[in-house]
């Protein structure tokens, strides 16, 4: 655990007002050490910051014993709670090098996830039946090679790979959006002790930030630094993913898309992505070759439990069978798989939707939504 004094500096220096990333960094190359730059005359730090700014940062901004008292009591209250600050000789060589390194991460977990191989996978939060398998079984079988998988713990998408790598008994990093102390969603509680459990939950807000909107976008340039390569399993053309794709180009990352129907408005990001040059993937396998060689050990794979719970696409409008069916052909027993409804009932159901005009019936006893449903 950093050493308090040095902790206090640095929360000092960053919760300082007019004090952002960038200044931040101005002055840590300047003074070298935040405890040298708050103890800086006014005069001297003018150099770096505006004149508010440089006088702000003479006395240690509102809340912060209380800041410093709560981070310290969050370490000090169970294991594998700490601090990593920008210097650290822990700090992971990937993050370092992307294009805007955070000054001090909240970590709760295995620190040493840090240094692991990692790959990102992100995605909508409203993702179809199918986006769901992919993100979870991609997930799976990357994990059991002995990668390390990074997303956002969000609904949709994160979820699924968090939960497709711990099914692999595998690792899993959850850049969080809010404190590192706080769940969002609600929904994710117990995805998140898990991780905590076996995996790392990191943070750059202090402990108790809400969930606010601006913070999300913020966290996934750390999603996309952590790793080698990040994979877009279905996005939105305006989404939080291709955020995290634009970052991971930016810092020399590879990114990766999965293709998929070109009537679901879920596949739009992604192929957007294709043409402006991402690698096209159909398989966990051309994800690892696209990133290159990886030596650690496989990790045995379990397969997925037979009462786990059918997918939901988060969707409460659309016809669960709609839902379940996605934009792709697909099975009557993928089907009963995701809806999890009797076999009777299901084909009922599937007759009505294909009087109805929205699904078609497909050679092979498959099935497809019609364009528009």
């Amino acid at each position: 655990m950093i050493d308090p004094e040095e902790l206090g500096a640095w929360l000092h220096l960053l919760h300082s007002p007019g004090v952002g990333r960038e200044s931040a960094r101005r002055l840590l190359a300047r003074f070298l050490s935040p405890q040298a730059a708050i103890a800086a005359p006014v005069d001297a730090l003018r150099g770096c910051v505006d004149g508010p700014t440089a006088l702000a940062l003479a006395t240690p901004p509102d809340g912060h014993a209380q800041r410093l008292a709560d981070t310290l009591a969050w370490a000090r209250a169970a294991p594998g709670r700490s601090v990593l600050v920008l210097g650290d000789a822990a700090y992971p060589a990937p993050l370092l090098h992307s294009a805007d390194p955070p000054l001090l991460l909240y970590l709760h977990g295995d620190a040493g996830l840090l240094a692991s191989p990692c790959v990102a996978i992100v995605g909508s939060r409203k993702p179809s039946a199918q986006g769901r398998d992919n993100a979870r079984n991609f997930a799976q079988v990357l994990a059991a090679q002995g990668w390390t998988i990074v997303s956002g713990l969000a609904a949709g998408v994160d979820g699924a790979a968090h939960e497709g790598a711990l099914a692999a008994n595998g690792r899993t990093i959850a850049v969080v959006g809010t404190g590192v102390d706080r769940v969002y969603p609600p929904s994710h509680r117990a995805l998140a002790h898990r991780i905590a459990d076996t995996g790392l939950l990191v943070s750059e807000f202090c402990l108790g930030t809400a969930p606010l909107s601006a913070n999300f976008p913020q966290r996934n340039r750390i999603i996309a630094g952590l790793s080698r390569g990040t994979l877009v399993v279905e996005a939105a053309l305006r989404s939080g993913s291709l955020i995290t794709a634009r970052l991971a180009s930016e810092s020399g990352r590879e990114v990766l898309a999965i293709p998929g129907s070109i009537l679901a408005p879920q596949s739009a990001g992604c192929h957007a992505l294709i043409r402006q040059g991402a690698a096209l993937v159909e398989s966990p396998e051309q994800v690892a070759e696209e990133l290159g060689p990886l030596q650690p050990a496989a990790l045995p794979v379990r397969t997925p439990a037979a009462d786990a719970p059918p997918a939901d696409d988060g969707n409460a409008d659309v016809d669960p069978v709609l839902a379940a069916l996605g934009h792709d052909p697909q099975s009557l027993d993928t089907l009963i798989d995701r809806c999890g409804w009797p076999a009777h009932s299901l084909s009922a159901h599937l007759l009505a939707l294909e009087l109805e005009g929205r699904v078609a019936r497909l050679p092979g006893g498959f099935y497809q939504r019609r364009r528009g449903a």
